[in-house]
C-alpha cells in the first residue's frame, strides 16, 4: 500500500517505498534499475520497523539522498542513501508529534529543502507545511506553518523549476469537498 516512487539522478536508479501489508505494516523501500523496457529490483529494506502509513518520497538532488515522509502515528522522516541495488537508512527524525496523515513531499532545487505537507488530526485537521533540512544522513526541520486553516486532505506538491516555487494542490473536506491549490515560496527553513 501507499506507494511512493522517485528517481535517483546521481545513481540513476528508482526507489519505490511502500507500506508492506505483509510484513506487520513495516515501511519498506526498494531499489530499481531500469534496463531497455525492463526493470529489475534488489533486496527490500526495512526504513520502519511499525506501523506505517502515507507514505511520499522526494530526492534531494545536492546530498544525492532521498527523504521518505511517513505516518507513524507521528509524522516521521528518514533520509536514505543508494547503493548499487540497495538503499540504506540514517535515524527517523519527527517533523509532527501529534496525529499525521495525508503526508506530501516534494524537493526545492533552488532552495535544496524538501518540503512536507500533511494534516495535522490533532490540530483540527489543519493543513500544515514544514521545510526540512538534510545532512549527511540526517533530516531536521524548521518551524511548521499552516498552509489552510480548513479540514485539509489528499495533499500532493510539485517542484516548479522556472518558478522556483513549490505548488500544493488539495482539498477542503466540506460539501462540495472543493479543491485548492497554492503556491509556496522557501526562505531557509521555512515556506
Amino acid at each position: 500500500n501507499n506507494n511512493s516512487v522517485v528517481f535517483d539522478s546521481s545513481n540513476n536508479k528508482v526507489i519505490i517505498s511502500y507500506v508492506d501489508t505483509g510484513n506487520s505494516d513495516y515501511g519498506t523501500s526498494v531499489v530499481g534499475t531500469v534496463s531497455g523496457t525492463s526493470i529489475s529490483f534488489g533486496t527490500p529494506v526495512v526504513f520502519n520497523s511499525g506501523g506505517t502509513s502515507h507514505v511520499s518520497s522526494a530526492f534531494d538532488t545536492s546530498a544525492n539522498k532521498v527523504v521518505i515522509a511517513y505516518r507513524e502515528s507521528a509524522g516521521k522522516a528518514i533520509v536514505g542513501t543508494v547503493s548499487g541495488t540497495s538503499i540504506s537508512f540514517g535515524s527517523e527524525a519527527e517533523f509532527e508529534s501529534g496525529e499525521t496523515y495525508n503526508v506530501a513531499a516534494a524537493y526545492d532545487v533552488n532552495a535544496n529543502k524538501t518540503v512536507i505537507a500533511y494534516r495535522d488530526n490533532g490540530d483540527s485537521d489543519k493543513g500544515k507545511a514544514v521545510v526540512g533540512t538534510v545532512s549527511g544522513t540526517s533530516i531536521s526541520f524548521g518551524s511548521i506553518v499552516n498552509f489552510d486553516t480548513g479540514n485539509s486532505r489528499d495533499m500532493v506538491m510539485s517542484y516548479d523549476p522556472v518558478a522556483q516555487k513549490i505548488l500544493l494542490v488539495y482539498k477542503i473536506l466540506s460539501s462540495p469537498n472543493p479543491g485548492y491549490s497554492i503556491v509556496g515560496t522557501v526562505s531557509g527553513t521555512s515556506i
